[in-house]
């Protein structure tokens, strides 16, 4: 069986690229290197079960070269930092929807009918009061990101009944372990070495959110493509449990071992504009076919801290 992993060199990416070959896939990897690096996945180079191309998925010629032969494509490829694409929304139409939109025609053309789908907690919107399940309604992203993620997820519907596709579409919370490169904990890390004094906290602190470690995710990952059925499936999966923004700078400081670090808030609700201050999922779905996660938010982020170099 061989996999197509776009994104591949990327944080989950190339953790699922791991896992795969450890499994018995061979595993082609396409990565642009935006954001994702080749030192992720240096230690596979020299596996014959592993490939990997510095390819840009939104290049239509580029994806549709390397699907032929495909048995499963776990599409990744995206703009990862949501604050970052605020600025430009060209960023994450290219980036998240029309990659998304190239897989699905590169995977048409090939007669490729298998395909994971990594979407987002931001395709909610902001709704703090609303326990959040795959069947809620009156979706409305704040976010650029959050509104290409649920284009491509409608875009995955129409091509799924088109081309009698089998869609398996996981919507992530935060996600935390080795390899970050981007996120709270990276630019807590990132600006106290700069000045471990002092450090500036976007919004008052108290944003609430959950978080999944890395191996519970990919677990998951690959527990439910390995019985996909049906046009297409979709789950939450994400921990019961929070982290506040102040609780995660804490953990970081302890395992910097810095004390009295002065913590300064920017103020509000948010951290910038379409960052979503709080939202719980409703993950029965996902718990009624047996996963589990072993971690907790909090245990996620003190495991992470373990993991990476500070």
């Amino acid at each position: 069986m061989k996999a197509l992993i776009t994104g591949g060199a990327g944080f989950i990416g190339s953790h699922l690229c791991d896992i795969l070959i450890q499994r018995g896939w061979n595993v082609l990897a396409v990565d642009n290197l935006s954001s994702g690096h080749k030192k992720n996945i240096a230690h596979l180079f020299e596996n014959s079960s592993f490939e990997f191309k510095t390819y840009d998925v939104t290049d239509e010629e580029q994806i549709n070269e390397v699907m032929n032969g495909i048995d499963m494509v776990y599409h990744l490829a995206a703009h990862p930092d949501i604050r970052a694409g605020n600025k430009d929304p060209s960023i994450d139409y290219k980036d998240t929807l029309l990659t998304t939109k190239n897989v699905l025609e590169a995977m048409r053309k090939n007669n490729v009918k298998k395909m994971f789908f990594a979407s987002t907690s931001a395709v909610y919107g902001n709704m703090p009061e609303t326990l959040l399940s795959e069947t809620t309604g009156g979706l409305e992203p704040i976010s650029y990101y959050g509104a290409c993620k649920l284009a491509s997820e409608s875009l995955i519907s129409a091509y799924a009944y088109m081309n009698d596709m089998n869609i398996l579409i996981f919507r992530f919370p935060n996600v935390v372990g080795p390899r970050l490169t981007h996120g709270v904990i990276f630019d807590f890390i990132k600006k106290l070495k700069e000045n471990n004094k002092e450090l500036t906290i976007l919004g008052d602190g108290k944003q609430k959110k959950q978080y999944i470690y890395i191996d519970d995710l990919i677990n998951g990952i690959i527990m439910q493509s390995e019985k996909m059925n049906g046009r297409m499936s979709l789950y939450n999966i994400s921990t019961e449990s929070f982290a506040t923004v102040t609780e995660i700078a804490d953990l970081v400081c302890q395992q910097m071992k810095l004390e009295n670090v002065d913590y300064k808030f920017t103020g509000g609700k948010t951290g910038w504009k379409g960052d979503v201050p709080t939202f719980q999922y409703d993950i029965r779905k996902i718990k009624s076919t047996g996963w589990v996660y072993e971690y907790t938010s909090l245990e996620a982020i003190q495991k992470t801290l373990t993991k990476i170099e500070i």
